[in-house]
């Protein structure tokens, strides 16, 4: 049976409601940046070049459009296939097969204790600790789910797809190396803010190959939707009250988030090279900033390390860890010194 050409793979997943992006050729990365973007200053959000039919910026130009799959396969015929999670109502577990040290067991399911009767020999990826969190809940391992699209990957990981089917629940993205917000230790969660490499797509490691013969993505289980839920991957307004603002009046966000902006399309903008782009300079700038605006109540804290995290993960995708880290720490320093932007009050 010959390998389907990546055109199609797109335009059946573009025919399912399903966004779609170029990846660069034998990569799982994002197509580059045209020239004009690599150098200017914007937000993916505000690119121009989305509605000139470009692809700049990855998820963020995603589309649907089939006239516009077929230009961007014709410039590029051998670009692979990336599916925006968020528009596309899919939440995809993102299971790793990674060589790492194993964690304390107390950051292998966040906010579960594992008592130390509990035998962990043998633990060593996101296949394990996913399976040991089924098994928590009674519930089948997801990993071993033929109801669903499974695709392996390359480097021996596999992608769970599901359907949400609460669309007005937006559920966020995360990593599974993250103190903050994770479903279990190397299991990534892909949703909003986020793409997954669509199968049948090939690299320089290898090929995402579907497993078994399920093609299509079931429906979240419900307590998987609760499990996301618990460790925090529902994108809301925190629950806890805002911080004390300054009292000359009613604040106005917008000017934080006019502040703010530019910040962050830096940080982005460092997508288009993997190195020498003074990324951790420029992050570190950003959530400083962010977190000022914090302390005088112009943002939520949640909502700026939203910001932050999504801008760092589109320029860096492969070290979460790392990026939190730096966001972490700046916001901290930020809100212990708060500021006010121009004309913040009316």
């Amino acid at each position: 049976m010959p390998h389907p050409r990546p055109v199609s793979v797109a335009k059946w997943l573009a025919s399912k409601g399903w966004p779609v992006h170029p990846l660069a050729p034998g990569s799982k990365t994002p197509a580059a940046n045209c020239e004009k973007c690599r150098i200017r200053s914007h937000a993916p959000t505000d690119c121009p070049c989305h509605a000139m039919g470009m692809w700049c910026h990855g998820f963020y130009s995603a589309t649907t459009d089939s006239e516009r799959i077929d230009e961007w396969w014709a410039r590029e015929p051998g670009a692979g296939v990336g599916v925006s999670c968020g528009p596309a109502h899919l939440v995809v577990l993102d299971v790793d097969a990674h060589a790492e040290q194993v964690p304390d067991r107390g950051r292998l399911l966040p906010g579960i204790p594992i008592p130390e009767q509990v035998n962990l020999d043998g633990l060593a990826s996101g296949f394990d600790t996913l399976a040991l969190l089924a098994a928590y809940r009674g519930q089948d391992n997801p990993a071993d789910d033929d109801s669903t699209l499974r695709v392996r990957t390359p480097s021996g990981g596999l992608h769970i797809w599901y359907r949400n089917p609460q669309p007005e629940v937006r559920y966020r993205s995360s990593t599974g190396s993250s103190p903050k917000t994770a479903l279990a230790w190397q299991v990534d969660v892909r949703a909003h803010g986020g793409y997954i490499v669509a199968p049948t797509t090939r690299t320089t490691a290898g090929t995402y190959t579907p497993v078994g013969d399920t093609r299509e993505p079931a429906l979240l289980p419900q307590w998987l939707a609760a499990e996301l839920q618990r460790t925090g991957h529902i994108k809301q307004a925190p629950l806890t009250p805002a911080p004390r603002r300054r009292p000359l009046g009613r604040p106005r966000t917008s000017a934080a988030r006019t502040l703010l902006q530019p910040l962050l399309a830096e940080v982005c903008e460092c997508a288009a090279q993997p190195s020498g782009t003074s990324f951790t300079e420029k992050l570190n700038r950003a959530a400083y900033t962010a977190g000022g605006l914090v302390g005088a109540g112009h943002l939520q804290l949640a909502d700026a390390r939203n910001l932050l995290a999504d801008a760092a993960h589109y320029a860096r995708p492969h070290q979460a860890r790392r990026n939190e880290i730096i966001i972490d720490a700046a916001l901290s320093a930020g809100v212990s010194r708060p500021f006010h932007p121009k004309d913040s009050h009316e």
